[in-house]
């Protein structure tokens, strides 16, 4: 499997996230980028959950079905791929938003396929992660920090 470098200009890895992109401000997406990719990549998904979360992993964006040719995605990006369904049980980016105490860690995860998912808008992760069994090409991530 390909190695995919994720990155976003907002935070470097094992970093601390902004609190633009957290409950505590904005609560928009920050913006990610991506190289190096498989050749015959035909989507990107990209998932972003908290496994430091109390009640387990939460899951903070579901995003699949992006374009090939995408090599990177917006501040708050919006019309760009399908978007899935958060532990918020709604659509799109919910930011870090931990109960007080230790930092949660945040990982931002792309995967590049050989196929489209085609699932349904609001399709779970557990959806998408079965949908992407066998089509991973390469794969990518970001771990982002966040703390109250």
């Amino acid at each position: 499997m390909m190695r995919i470098d994720l990155t976003s200009p907002a935070f470097e890895h094992q970093q601390t996230i902004p609190e633009r992109y957290t409950c505590d401000g904005k609560d928009v997406s920050p913006e990610l980028r991506w190289t190096v990719v498989p050749s015959n990549t035909q989507s990107f998904v990209l998932i972003v959950d908290d496994p430091d979360a109390p009640v387990g992993t939460w899951i903070h964006w579901v995003l699949f079905d992006i374009p090939p040719e995408t090599r990177s995605l917006p501040e708050g990006v919006q019309g760009v791929g399908t978007q899935g369904r958060n532990s918020w049980r709604s659509p799109g980016y919910g930011g870090p938003c931990p109960p007080p105490g230790k930092p949660h860690r945040y990982f931002f995860k792309i995967y590049a396929l050989d196929t489209m998912l085609e699932l349904s808008a609001g399709a779970t992760k557990a959806e998408v992660e079965r949908a992407m069994q066998n089509h991973i090409l390469g794969y990518g991530e970001l771990i982002g920090l966040y703390g109250r």
